[in-house]
This record gives structure tokens, C-alpha cells and sequence, in this order.
């Protein structure tokens, strides 16, 4: 057992209460040691703000949602009738939806600017790998999250883009039907599923959540933060032990965010108060007709910040797959021939691309969607085995990495776009060419990831103070 500090009789009564909390509980040690004394990068540039404005919709998330459950009713027959009470009746009640309904596109918004920021400076980089790993989690978590509170309002597109959602996983062989059954909890979407996703919405889910975030920032921490030039700056310390190239984040990165969430704030509250539905891009108008089973809308479409996944799977069609087995068999043939592996692995590969055609020439093309889909999330936990390139940050890569990282940006919007529109047979085959690039960017990095020539990375970070 630790021995209690003692402090003078004559102190503050602030400074005996901190000492008597800290006899029992660490908190300053841990205010030092995450805040005050946890020394990160000087050289963060605007990018960097994006992890902040995250934890900050966070919490405006269950907050609001603590709030909007007070009055809100689970059950098929009441639920869309709650959410206009809410909005009508209750006290702030449209206020208190409408920051929910816009820090679901906030928080997607802020999310994928953070990424990307991870993709371009090398974070996920050695030795960095496990907190993209738990980030990509949390990515994976928001979206179930999301997915399962767009279906509480009980409007139209919840009813029917539940229907379709959940109607996928009967594609899976042998187990589809009996999970697509276990999710809704009915033979149809209905009262059963409704509660089962109000549970996993408002408990089950947001534990999960904050359980990753908590890893994520304490993964961080343990290793410290990347930064622009992809230095590390432990290299590099002063006699106290202190990186030369790291400032305190208090006072100076938390001056830093506090800036970034009043501008963020500023831009939050003008789209709640003039723009919530950000015609119909935020909350669909469609969403607001209670929900018909008797009445299908004429164009089903998830949420924005779904829609590029959802673009993919619908790029996944009976002639899609004859250009899927074509690459797998172009990548198993350039493996066998031209790769620098043992003869008994490329035996191996090869029997592997055979049963694969095989499992995709006599599949539903349906099921390969619902793998598209998947596997476009599941890629990114994949990332930092994949990336083969001598430096981390894009700042020192050829600059036609720039432009490759440019297309795979402009690439993933115009999915996200075709994902909102009704399919055509040019929407159509954009998507196919978008998904080839998707998967192609990440399932060839580690080969073009090592081409060019790099520029020489700096031993120190490069700063200039403004």
C-alpha cells in the first residue's frame, strides 16, 4: 500500500481536497502524465484537429441521446408518433433532435478528415499499428451505430433501408437466412427488430464505442504521436528527458483544439438552426412518412456517409464477376510466374485462385456485393502490412503519390455520390471502375508504394512558428 502525502495544515482548501483525492485515486498523476506532461509534436498543422472535434461529437451524441430517449417510444405503432412529439411538443425537443440527427453526419465528416490525415502522414506506421487497428474498430462500431439509430425514427426510408440492409445477410451461403432472421427477430422487419436495434443503439453499441475510444487514446499515448514529417521525436531528448521536438499539450495543444471546436461549433449550430436535413443529404425527406409496409418509395438509399459502400455492392453484378475472376487469375498467374516465393507456396496460391473462381463462378454475384461491401471497411484494418513505402509521411513520397492519393479521394466521393443516386447503366459501370480503384489502391500499395524516388527525411521535425 503507497504511503499518503502529507500537505501543510495551512493550504488551500482546493489543495487539501486534491491531495485527499489523490491519496486515493491518481488523478494528477494521470492529468500529468495524458495532459500537462504528455509531450507531442511541435510541428501540427490543421490536421491534427480532427481527433478532438471527434471525442467532442462524442459526447454531444449521448448527451443528446440521453435526452431524446427520455421521451422516445420503441414500439412499431408509437415510435414515428414519439419523434414528433419531440419535435413538437417537447421543450427544445427539435433542437435536441436535430443536434443529434447533424452530429451523425458531423461525426462521419470528422472521422473520415481524420483518416485520411492517417493515411497521408504514416500513422499507421511502426510502431503506430494497433492504434489504427482499434481506430479502424471504432470506425466499424459508428457505423453499426449509425445504421441501427437510422431505423428508430420508423419513417420510410428507416423501414425500407432496413429492409434492404438486412436482407443482404440472407445472401450469405448456408447461414444467411437464420442471421437475416436472428437480426430482425421476425420473418419481416417489424416491432421485434425495432427494440432489438433501439438495445444496441442506446447500450450495447455505445460501450463498445468508448471502451475503443479509451484504447485508441491510450494506445496513443503509450507510443505518442505522429506528426507531419513522420519523425519520431523520442529519438531525440533533452537531460530531463524531454523530446526536444515535443511542446506540453496543455496549455498548447488544448488552446490549439479549443479554437478548432469554437470554428467547428460555429459551422455545427448555422447547420442545425438553417440547414438540419441539408436538403435531404442529412435527414432524407422521405424519412418523414411514417413507415408503409404496403408502400415502397420509389428510391432506396442509406445515409451519405454509407453510400460509397453501398455503391460498391450494387457495382457487384453477374458481369462484374467475370472482370473479378479475371483479376484474380491475372493476380495468381503474376504471382506463380513472376513472384520471388517457394515453389510449394506458389503451388498453393495457385489451388487457392482456382477454388476461389470456383466459389465465384457458382455463388450469387448478390453475395460477393455483401463481401465488397464488408471488405471495404475490413481492407483498412490491413494497412499498415500493406504499405511497403521507405518513408511514412507524403511530404517525402514521389510526388505522383500525391496525385494517387488525390484520385483515390475524388474516387471515393463520386461513389458516395452514384450510392445516392437510382442505378443506371452509367452509374452502374463508374461504380464497377471506382470499386476496381478502391480495392485496387490498397491491394497493390505494397508494390507501387515502393516505387519513385523518395525524398531524404529530415533527423529533426521541420517547424516554423506563426
Amino acid at each position: 500500500m503507497a504511503e499518503f502525502k502529507e500537505i501543510s495544515p495551512d493550504a488551500p482548501v482546493g489543495a487539501k481536497l486534491l491531495n485527499w483525492v489523490d491519496n486515493r485515486f491518481p488523478a494528477s498523476e494521470l492529468y500529468k502524465q495524458h495532459i500537462s506532461e504528455y509531450y507531442a509534436p511541435k510541428n501540427f498543422n490543421f490536421w491534427y484537429v480532427f481527433g478532438s472535434l471527434a471525442l467532442l461529437i462524442l459526447v454531444i451524441q449521448i448527451v443528446t441521446g440521453i435526452f431524446l430517449t427520455m421521451n422516445y417510444k420503441p414500439d412499431a405503432a408509437l415510435a414515428f408518433g414519439s419523434v414528433e412529439y419531440i419535435m413538437r411538443d417537447v421543450p427544445w425537443g427539435w433542437l435536441i433532435r436535430y443536434m443529434h440527427s447533424t452530429g451523425a453526419s458531423a461525426f462521419f465528416i470528422v472521422v473520415y478528415l481524420h483518416m485520411f490525415r492517417g493515411l497521408m502522414y504514416g500513422s499507421y506506421r511502426k510502431p503506430r499499428e494497433l492504434i489504427w487497428i482499434f481506430g479502424c474498430a471504432i470506425f466499424l462500431a459508428l457505423m453499426a451505430e449509425a445504421f441501427m439509430g437510422y431505423l428508430l425514427p420508423w419513417g420510410q426510408m428507416s423501414y425500407w433501408g432496413a429492409q434492404v440492409i438486412v436482407n443482404l445477410f440472407s445472401a450469405i451461403p448456408f447461414i444467411g437466412p437464420d442471421l437475416a432472421l436472428l437480426i430482425r427477430g421476425d420473418f419481416v422487419v417489424g416491432d421485434a427488430t425495432l427494440n432489438r436495434f433501439f438495445a444496441f443503439h442506446v447500450i450495447a453499441v455505445p460501450l463498445v464505442l468508448l471502451g475503443l475510444v479509451v484504447a485508441h487514446l491510450i494506445a496513443l499515448h503509450e507510443v505518442g504521436s505522429n506528426n507531419p514529417d513522420g519523425v519520431e521525436i523520442k529519438a531525440h531528448k533533452d537531460a530531463k528527458g524531454n523530446p526536444l521536438d515535443g511542446i506540453p499539450f496543455h496549455p498548447y495543444y488544448t488552446v490549439h483544439d479549443i479554437f478548432a471546436v469554437s470554428v467547428f461549433l460555429m459551422i455545427f449550430t448555422a447547420v442545425i438552426f438553417f440547414a438540419p436535413e441539408a436538403g435531404g443529404y442529412f435527414l432524407e425527406y422521405n424519412n418523414f412518412i411514417p413507415a408503409d409496409s404496403l408502400k415502397t418509395p420509389l428510391h432506396i438509399a442509406p445515409v451519405w456517409y454509407f453510400t460509397p459502400f453501398y455503391s460498391m455492392l450494387r457495382a457487384i453484378t453477374g458481369e462484374m464477376m467475370y472482370a473479378l475472376v479475371a483479376c484474380v487469375a491475372a493476380a495468381a498467374a503474376f504471382t506463380v510466374l513472376k513472384g520471388r516465393v517457394a515453389a510449394l507456396l506458389k503451388g498453393a496460391i495457385a489451388l487457392a485462385a482456382l477454388l476461389l473462381i470456383a466459389a465465384m463462378m457458382v455463388t450469387d454475384a448478390k453475395f460477393w456485393g455483401v463481401v465488397a461491401m464488408g471488405g471495404a471497411v475490413v481492407i483498412l484494418f490491413f494497412l499498415p502490412w500493406l504499405d511497403n513505402s521507405e518513408v511514412k509521411s507524403i511530404r517525402y513520397r514521389p510526388d505522383w503519390h500525391k496525385y494517387l492519393y488525390a484520385v483515390f479521394v475524388i474516387n471515393f466521393i463520386v461513389l458516395g455520390y452514384l450510392g445516392i443516386k437510382p442505378p443506371s447503366p452509367v452509374n452502374e459501370r463508374v461504380s464497377q471502375i471506382g470499386t476496381l480503384f478502391y480495392f485496387g489502391f490498397f491491394l497493390l500499395m505494397p508494390w507501387w508504394s515502393r516505387l519513385g524516388k523518395f525524398k531524404p527525411v529530415p533527423d529533426r521535425v521541420t517547424f516554423a512558428a506563426h
